[in-house]
């Protein structure tokens, strides 16, 4: 467990450890909860939670609806690339 202290502005620095574990950047918010024994800090959500009957139908599309292998085309279309993108990182070994 790693400890930390509380600022004479009242801020308190959380470990590098805890941060690069956690993905938490700089300007990362956090709702901070009072509990029985102590606070309890937990990063917020990055958008607000909402429900499909908000956000249907807020992303427009220009032209005709896409058919299901359209979309089927699309998405093995994108693994491809994702899959070559991949496969250029690794470098291969040579054995002596």
């Amino acid at each position: 467990m790693e400890t930390t202290k509380l600022s004479s502005k009242g801020q308190v620095v959380l470990p590098k450890s805890v941060r690069e574990q956690h993905g938490w950047g700089p300007g990362t918010e956090f709702e901070v909860e009072t509990t029985s024994d102590g606070v309890r800090l937990r990063a917020k959500a990055p958008f607000p939670k909402t429900e499909l009957p908000q956000v249907f139908g807020s992303v427009r599309h220009a032209g005709p609806a896409k058919t299901l292998a359209d979309m089927d085309a699309g998405i093995l279309a994108a693994v491809a690339r994702r899959y070559r993108r991949a496969v250029k990182k690794v470098r291969p070994v040579q054995l002596v």
